[in-house]
């Protein structure tokens, strides 16, 4: 396999790796002793500049997949390797957990993996076993009779002769795993190189840290939204019901719920509590529990389900406001009524007719002394889809509210007719063509929830 392309840094040259023989000689080498301070003060600022650079580089990074292929490269470049791997598995065992490789295909690193860990100066590290808290330097793997066999056979099967490991730790969290660095021939890295790469992983062990520790805090809101929200939507003749939602990384309050009703009922919601984070879930959480059991009772009513929610929001959540739509629907007659409280209007798709139903003009929930506001009747024909939605798909596509409207209508105005009998492909399509770069924007700090039912 062809060795990647190297960046080039202050001081480094990476596509040259040293020999462990010139490093040996260059430690006897000496020089006058106005020359040798100005040539150390060079190499201090050098290295200096070498490390400011890659630090920065690393600091831009926002993932830690990201930072690790940073810290692939800046490494080979610093101790002049061509290949590496780094293995990212804290110590506390809660994960994530991850193999990324720098010029080593996916087959190569499977071959590596093949080698017991205790035989490997990354696995001594990762299983802390001793003499394996600091950098681990073998120079000579094929001439090194007392390394493990199977090891020195990888070795010559991928082409690689020395290799340099070292640990990747953090203050907080302890050990997070190690990464080594693969030589094409015997050789070992200077001691500046080993002294300036052991520096600049420190910088990047308390990066990792901190991109660990947010990539946890968002699963950990993920996991919750997720157990906040219906689990499966239910089955009810006469219309089929397909839900898509994303939570932005820090956590949002947009939700959606449907519940089966008594006589063939359905119930349809979607709702966004302002603010973001646990607090925000919460309130979420709150209210959806809230709305579920008003519907059971009162239904058919939607006004006096969101006059209930409303109230309950003002008693538990002074400081907090929030939009919601509820819709009763009644498959078998094909009609819905609904009412919203400063929630975006439903949009109805169809082979005839693609329109925006206007609710009316509302404040949302927790904004006025006592909310109310007169329901809506619709009908929609066979074959139609009615769209809920919150306003972070509209937030999302960065326009203004106006033409983000035009462009969720022209979305929806051209679902192929192929896709609309199936309420998931017209949903499916409306995100992809409001939103090209998709749901997955970690640089969003907007909720997206999509409810449609397709009517038979």
């Amino acid at each position: 396999m062809s060795a990647p392309h190297l960046p080039k840094v202050a001081g480094i040259d990476p596509v040259v790796p040293v020999s462990a023989h010139t490093a040996d000689s260059l430690s006897g080498v000496s020089a006058a002793p106005g020359g040798f301070i100005q040539d150390r003060l060079a190499a201090w600022i050098s290295d200096l500049t070498t490390l400011h650079e890659l630090t920065e580089r690393l600091a831009r990074t926002s993932t830690l997949d990201d930072a690790l292929h940073e810290l692939l490269d800046a490494g080979a470049a610093l101790v002049g390797a061509r290949r590496g791997l780094v293995v990212f598995e804290p110590s506390d065992r809660r994960g994530p957990v991850s193999t990324i490789g720098l010029g080593l295909a996916h087959a190569e690193l499977g071959h590596l993996e093949t080698v017991p860990r205790s035989a490997t100066s990354y696995g001594r590290i990762l299983e802390d076993l001793p003499n394996a808290e600091s950098a681990l330097t073998t120079p000579d793997l094929l001439g090194d009779s007392s390394l493990d066999p199977h090891r020195r056979e990888v070795a010559a099967r991928l082409g690689y002769a020395a290799s340099h490991a070292l640990p990747l730790t953090a203050e907080a969290t302890g050990r997070l795993g190690a990464a080594v660095w693969l030589y094409d021939e015997p050789a070992k890295p200077l001691e500046r190189q080993r002294h300036l790469l052991g520096l600049y992983a420190g910088h990047a062990g308390e990066h990792l840290a901190r991109l660990l520790e947010l990539e946890r805090a968002r699963a950990d809101v993920a996991t919750i939204t997720e157990e906040l929200l219906p689990t499966r939507l239910p089955r009810v003749p006469g219309v089929q019901l397909a839900a898509r939602h994303h939570t932005a990384p820090q956590g949002g309050g947009d939700w959606y719920d449907a519940l089966a009703l008594p006589e063939g009922a359905l119930g349809l919601a979607v709702g966004s509590v302002n603010g973001s984070g646990p607090s925000a879930l919460a309130a979420m959480g709150r209210l959806r529990a809230g709305l579920r059991a008003y519907a059971v009772m009162e239904g058919e009513d939607p006004v006096a389900v969101l006059s209930d929610l409303e109230l309950l929001l003002r008693l538990t959540e002074p400081a907090r406001s929030a939009t919601a739509l509820f819709a009763y629907c009644e498959p078998a007659r094909r009609t819905i009524l609904l009412a919203g409280a400063g929630h975006t209007p439903p949009l109805v798709i169809g082979d005839r007719r693609t329109e925006f139903i206007e609710t009316s003009v509302s404040a949302p929930l927790g904004m006025l002394a006592c909310w109310e506001a007169p329901s809506v009747e619709i009908i929609p024909a066979p074959g139609e889809t009615v769209l809920l939605y919150t306003d972070g798909l509209l937030r999302r596509t960065g326009d203004s509210m106006d033409r983000a409207f035009a462009r969720l209508h022209s979305a929806a105005a051209r679902v192929p007719k192929a896709l609309r009998d199936d309420a998931g492909s017209v949903a499916d399509h409306v995100l992809r063509t409001v939103l090209p770069d998709g749901l997955d924007q970690d640089d969003s700090a907007e909720d997206v929830v999509v409810l449609a039912a397709r009517f038979e």
